[in-house]
């Protein structure tokens, strides 16, 4: 099965996301960073398991956990 598709949103999806953490507008908006970067990171994990890319889903579930404590700090922590 092609996942091209998903594999465009995925990439689209990491460059917003970086976009909007690097810009640190506000902290909720950094954390809605996270929170697309989270939604990336998924369907990478996912892209990578059904291709059988073993190392892109090994580093993206790492990122998952990463984005994920991102998405706490800025959104979660204090709410």
């Amino acid at each position: 099965m092609d996942y091209e598709i998903a594999r465009w949103i995925a990439s689209i999806s990491a460059v917003v996301a970086a976009s909007v953490v690097a810009a640190r507008l506000a902290p909720r908006i950094t954390g809605w960073g996270f929170v697309i970067f989270t939604v990336s990171s998924l369907l990478w994990v996912t892209i990578g398991a059904l291709e059988g890319e073993h190392a892109l889903a090994f580093q993206n579930v790492v990122l998952t956990a990463i984005n994920l404590y991102g998405v706490w700090r800025w959104l979660l922590r204090d709410a």
